[in-house]
């Protein structure tokens, strides 16, 4: 049996990519041609029949590619999900980050139980085929590494929380800022076991420039449990193979604290260091959490 998964899995893989870029340039035909429109809106209420169509299309778009992998790959997902979220609210959701399997996880939980959502996104996104696009068009945050960049990231956010003011938004953060892995966690000395440093300016940004209309905060940790010996596969590539191992989606809802909503995390040393001090609150549970699963799963 081994063996005819280890044969197998790569032509699964090549089918799954196959109906991700039809997917993609199904949905990508009416993406194009709204983000085309978007210059021309020049009415208020045209600006927003566009940007619904937008949200609509990739939620569309999204909901195509969830109901593929759902017949085909069929991840064994086991989420819990506080009973009090809705769609008509606004919420932040922060998660730690193993791979691009991470998105397709949350959505395959929250798709369609949440707002439509908005990412943080690492500015060299911008370069994928239509999904760059999308990025753009539905005005994700396009966010740079190097340090000089907050004043730019900054008014990005402003942007995309002023149009989220409009209409019910999920905002992602992956507050670790890159995927996990053993060498960037010995390279930051990380004092978590099982997660990179959290970084605490997309949190504090989102926070205070929404203010109260926030609901609060999804605080959603990924657990992917193995045995011992096993290898520990989370790429996208074995999510595409079908070789992800069962999947734990632990999603607790908490209260931001009223503090958070009224700050300047980039001018005011002490707000800055009061927000990272309460993300790394929030880090210590979500390790806690990771390393009692770990043992149960005999991870090492």
């Amino acid at each position: 049996m081994p063996r005819i998964d280890r044969l197998t899995a790569p032509l699964r893989g090549a089918v799954s990519a196959l109906l991700l870029c039809l997917t993609t340039l199904f949905w990508g035909v009416p993406l194009c041609l709204l983000a085309a429109a978007k210059p021309l809106a020049l009415s208020p209420a045209l600006r927003r029949a566009v940007t619904h169509g937008l949200d609509e299309t990739a939620q569309r778009w999204l909901s195509t590619n969830l109901v593929w992998i759902r017949w085909w790959l069929n991840p064994r997902i086991e989420a819990t999900i506080p009973a009090g979220v809705s769609i008509d609210a606004w919420w932040l959701v922060i998660s730690n980050h193993r791979s691009w399997t991470d998105i397709f996880v949350l959505q395959h939980a929250l798709c369609r139980r949440l707002s439509p959502p908005r990412f943080l996104v690492k500015r060299e996104l911008r370069w994928l085929p239509i999904v760059g696009l999308a990025f753009w068009a539905m005005e994700f945050p396009l966010l740079r590494r190097s340090r000089d960049a907050s004043e730019r990231d900054l008014r990005q956010m402003q942007r995309m929380c002023e149009l989220a003011q409009r209409s019910p938004t999920t905002f992602y953060v992956f507050a670790e800022g890159t995927r996990f892995t053993r060498a960037k966690h010995d390279a930051q000395r990380s004092p978590h076991a099982h997660l990179l440093k959290p970084r605490a300016g997309g949190c504090a940004q989102v926070a205070a420039l929404l203010g109260d209309r926030l609901a609060g905060v999804l605080d959603a940790t990924l657990v992917y449990r193995t045995r011992q010996g096993e290898p520990l596969r989370v790429g996208f590539w074995d999510f595409l193979c079908g070789r992800t191992p069962p999947i734990e989606l632990h999603i607790q809802q908490r209260a931001l604290p009223e503090w958070t909503r009224h700050g300047d995390y980039l001018n005011d040393e002490h707000y800055r260091k009061r927000f990272q001090a309460w993300i790394n609150s929030l880090w210590q549970e979500k390790d806690h959490l990771l390393a009692s699963r770990s043992r149960i799963s005999g991870i090492g």
